[in-house]
């Protein structure tokens, strides 16, 4: 038997979310002659087990790539599905420069509550462009499989470097544009076409 403390601490919840969770009757807690709340660790296991689910993540950075958008999560839905997977699919419309992404946090915010058992991407940078290895040890720290479907897909060391680099201008282009700078303007214009340059 553990307290409330080790509890939350074990399903990383807030103390508030296991007293709904008990009162949902997704959990069962016992009292202690003082009426302290106390569970059973196999218990808590068992719970943290149904709660479990796959999420498939895909994300574009602008919105002339929706189409790509659809394609990745048509790809996710039908892979989840083929595997027997209860899944949910969460998408993003964002630079992958960009953590504050309303998907990405949802998704973080399940891993960290133990409430995903697989994360399902296209590939490796649709999480993020740089730090994706972070998520990836969120994952391994979390007890959460990553599965990336096109990992045979090996790119060349000078179109990542490619890839990066246009996706630093366009974060910024955002940026400089937005200051209505005709200098700054030009300046965006010429380091796009050094980019495309490097493809």
């Amino acid at each position: 038997m553990i307290s409330v403390k080790e509890a939350s601490e074990l399903l990383g919840v807030t103390p508030k979310t296991l007293r709904l969770w008990e009162k949902e009757g997704k959990i069962i807690s016992h009292r202690t002659e003082g009426g302290h709340r106390r569970y059973e660790i196999t218990d808590l296991l068992g719970s943290k087990k149904e709660k479990s689910l796959t999420v498939a993540y895909a994300r574009v950075s602008s919105h002339d790539q929706k189409g790509d958008l659809e394609r990745q999560i048509i790809l996710l839905e039908s892979y989840c599905a083929k595997q027997g997977y209860n899944f949910e699919v969460i998408s993003d419309l964002g630079s992958g420069m960009n953590y504050h992404k309303k998907g990405l946090i949802k998704l973080i915010k399940l891993l960290c509550s133990y409430q995903i058992d697989r994360l399902v991407i296209t590939h490796k940078d649709r999480l993020l462009r740089f730090g994706s290895e972070l998520i990836f040890t969120l994952c391994e720290i979390f007890s959460c499989e990553v599965v990336i479907i096109n990992k045979s897909e090996q790119s060349t060391f000078e179109e990542d470097l490619a890839n990066d680099v246009l996706e630093i201008i366009t974060v910024f282009s955002a940026r400089l544009y937005g200051s209505r700078n005709h200098k700054n303007k030009k300046i965006v214009e010429e380091l796009q076409q050094v980019a495309n340059n490097l493809k």
